[in-house]
């Protein structure tokens, strides 16, 4: 017998509001806080910072219930895949570990799997779990973490598959524990779920509406982080730009909370995702400030082409979103940029994908993530007349790809002879002696020196640039 609550719906989260947004605090019951004494668990992430995120509160919660890090999967009394709903491959590639599972679940029948994360919010991972994968005995969504250790007491209790999948959204609840997974960088949420609806883009429909933390909250969080001792944080959230605009009882934004924050000890400060339209000159100058703030900004733009840009309901053109790139490089003229593309989008001609090809030309990229278009089911995208050739596709990717690599390489030579200061995070995988870390500008750097640095902030004068990563020798 399965028990099925609150499953998801994608017809009733396109037709939400805005509502009033409800601030928690976090509590566990008290009968539940030895529930995982003896017991283990292992999480397995895939997808964006904002998984890493609610991986590292699915952690802090297990262990605050008393279970123990497991070393691997096989080892682990509870198993999570937390998973990615952004692309069709990510998907497909969970459902083959899921299939895995079988003989892992056979072999120890007692432990639970559990499904979260984007693809839960999906109605069709649902039926498709329910109907394929009865080795999966929990299913929760992004909107009720907070509430896992009551479904893993119904699991064991009532020895059920558990399904509970929450389509609304409007409560934010501070304090969930957090067990991190890095010591001197930490992901930090500003903000929740998105109200853009990009047409190709799920993400509206399984992170919900835009909802952002109190300003408080999120400077207390800041300065505790650095008086543990950690260097750098990332603002999370899935357009940071928009930080505040759902607030009623305050005029607050995104700038001003940068602003705050460039009060605190905090060495480095990092944000991501921005969206080109809400990125206002407010916010420019205060990172101009520089301070913490670090001179690297990922602004995804996805087309180059008008027609394209309208199609994906993306709300700018190609002229302003270079009007943006010229502002910020007259106000921080070191800045780094970097972006996200997609090519092949449903009718995109050969002048669509040239107009692109003119965009990064026209704002020296130093980077990008591109992408071939991934029609999503349940997005208005999926809807539209596919009729580009796959072997169009990616001859486009190549080609752009090309000049990506350009900018990758021409933003890493201009730092040859500098002296940059890398935050030291481990050793290189492909050789041993040399330790890596990552400047300001989010360049990585390999150089040759003691592990004792890891996790400190050193100088290194780089003496040569590659496409990328840069070499360099550390400064006495």
């Amino acid at each position: 017998m399965e028990q099925q609550t609150n499953l998801p719906s994608m017809h009733e989260a396109r037709k939400r509001k805005k509502g009033e947004v409800e601030h928690l605090q976090y509590e566990i019951p008290n009968h539940l806080k030895g529930l995982g004494a003896q017991k283990s668990y292992f999480i397995k992430t895939y997808g964006c910072q904002g998984n890493i995120a609610d991986s590292e509160k699915i952690a802090g919660i297990m262990e605050n219930l008393g279970y123990s890090e497991a070393p691997n999967e096989e080892a682990s009394d509870v198993l999570f895949f937390n998973t990615c709903a952004i692309r069709d491959h990510a998907e497909k590639r969970v459902f083959g570990e899921l299939g895995r599972l079988k003989g892992l679940k056979a072999n120890n029948p007692h432990r639970l799997i559990a499904l979260c994360g984007c693809m839960p919010q999906e109605e069709s991972t649902i039926e498709t779990v329910q109907k394929k994968y009865d080795q999966v005995d929990i299913v929760f969504g992004t909107h009720n973490i907070a509430r896992l250790p009551q479904l893993l007491e119904k699991a064991y209790q009532k020895k059920e598959r558990i399904f509970e999948v929450l389509s609304f959204e409007g409560q934010i609840i501070e304090d969930i524990p957090l067990k991190r997974g890095h010591n001197q960088k930490a992901w930090v949420d500003i903000m929740y779920g998105c109200d853009e609806f990009c047409t190709y883009c799920i993400v509206p429909y399984t992170r919900g509406t835009e909802r952002s933390r109190y300003p408080e909250d999120i400077i207390r969080e800041v300065t505790e982080l650095q008086e543990q001792g950690y260097l750098e944080v990332t603002l999370l959230g899935q357009n940071v730009n928009a930080y505040g605009k759902d607030f009623t009882d305050r005029k607050y934004g995104f700038s001003d909370l940068l602003s705050d924050l460039q009060k605190t000890n905090i060495p480095r400060i990092r944000f991501t995702t921005s969206h080109p339209r809400d990125l206002d000159l407010r916010t420019m100058e205060v990172m101009a400030q520089g301070k913490n703030i670090m001179p690297h900004l990922h602004l995804p733009v996805q087309s180059g082409s008008n027609a394209i840009l309208k199609r994906m309901n993306r709300k700018y053109t190609h002229e302003e979103y270079a009007e943006k790139i010229k502002m910020l490089r007259n106000l921080i003229p070191n800045i780094a940029i970097t972006t996200d593309i997609i090519v092949g989008f449903p009718q995109e001609t050969d002048e669509d994908f040239e107009a692109t090809l003119e965009l990064v030309r026209e704002c020296q990229f130093e980077g990008a993530y591109t992408f071939i278009f991934s029609p999503r089911q349940g997005t208005p995208a999926a809807n539209f007349a596919d009729d580009i050739p796959d072997i169009v596709k990616k001859a486009r990717l190549l080609k752009l790809n090309e000049l990506i690599n350009e900018g990758f390489a021409r933003g890493n030579h201009r730092f040859e002879g500098e002296t940059v200061e890398v935050l030291v995070e481990g050793v290189s995988e492909k050789k041993t002696r040399l330790l890596n870390g990552y400047t300001p500008h989010n360049k990585l750097v390999n150089f040759e020196g003691p592990e004792e640095l890891i996790g400190s902030m050193v100088l290194v004068k780089i003496e040569k640039a590659y496409t990328w990563h840069l070499r360099g020798t550390l400064v006495k």
